[in-house]
C-alpha cells in the first residue's frame, strides 16, 4: 500500500511541470533545459495562465449577474454581508493590475481608480480588466536581468520589480477563486473546469 501511495505521489509531482509547460506554451520545442530565459518572458508566462482563466470567468458571468454577491443568498449562519459583488471583484482586479503594472514598470497607472469605480456595465468592466492585463504584459516586458531585483516602493513597503510581477498573479488568483465560487453559486461552470 505504501509503495502504491509513493508511486501515485511521484506521478502527480512529475506531471505538474508538464501541465504548466503545456499551459504556457512551453513544450519540448521550447528553451533547452539549463538555458536562461529572460525575466520578462518568465513573468509573462505566469501572467498568461492567470489571464486566460480570469478572462474566461468574467466573460462567462451574465451581465445581469454582475451585481451578485453571496449575501443575496441569505444562507443561515453565513457572514457574507459587505463582500464585493462579482462586478466589484472585476473592478478591483483591474485597479490592482494597473497598480502592479505601474510598480513593475516604474511609471504612472494607465487608468485611475475613479474611472474604474464609475463603471456600471459588464462590457466596461471586462474592457478595463482586459486593458489592465495589457498594461501588465507591457510592464513585464520591461523586466531585465539588470532591473528585475531592483528594490522599489510597493504599497509603502520595499519589494523588487519581479516580486510585484509575481504578486500581481498571486493576488489575482485569490480573487479568481472567489469569482469561480460566485459562478458556481449561480449554476455556472468556470471555463477551466470544462477542459
Amino acid at each position: 500500500m505504501m509503495r502504491k501511495t509513493m508511486l501515485a505521489a511521484t506521478a502527480i509531482l512529475l506531471s505538474g511541470p508538464a501541465v504548466m509547460m503545456g499551459q504556457t506554451g512551453m513544450t519540448s520545442g521550447g528553451p533547452a533545459l539549463g538555458s536562461q530565459v529572460a525575466p520578462s518572458k518568465s513573468a509573462d508566462a505566469l501572467l498568461r495562465i492567470f489571464e486566460g482563466e480570469c478572462m474566461g470567468v468574467v466573460k462567462t458571468m451574465p451581465a445581469e449577474k454582475y451585481d451578485f454577491s453571496p449575501a443575496s443568498l441569505k444562507i443561515p449562519g453565513s457572514k457574507f454581508d459587505g463582500v464585493r459583488t462579482f462586478g466589484e471583484q472585476v473592478k478591483h482586479l483591474a485597479e490592482a493590475n494597473f497598480y502592479f503594472a505601474s510598480v513593475v514598470a516604474g511609471g504612472k497607472q494607465e487608468m485611475d481608480e475613479k474611472t474604474i469605480a464609475a463603471m456600471k456595465t459588464k462590457d466596461e468592466m471586462v474592457g478595463a480588466l482586459a486593458s489592465s492585463f495589457a498594461a501588465l504584459h507591457k510592464a513585464n516586458a520591461t523586466l531585465t536581468v539588470q532591473n528585475s531585483f531592483e528594490v522599489v516602493d510597493f504599497e509603502g513597503q520595499k519589494a523588487t520589480r519581479s516580486m510585484a510581477a509575481a504578486f500581481a498573479v498571486a493576488h489575482g488568483f485569490d480573487h479568481y477563486g472567489q469569482m469561480v465560487e460566485y459562478l458556481r453559486m449561480n449554476g455556472l461552470t468556470p471555463p477551466a473546469s470544462t477542459k
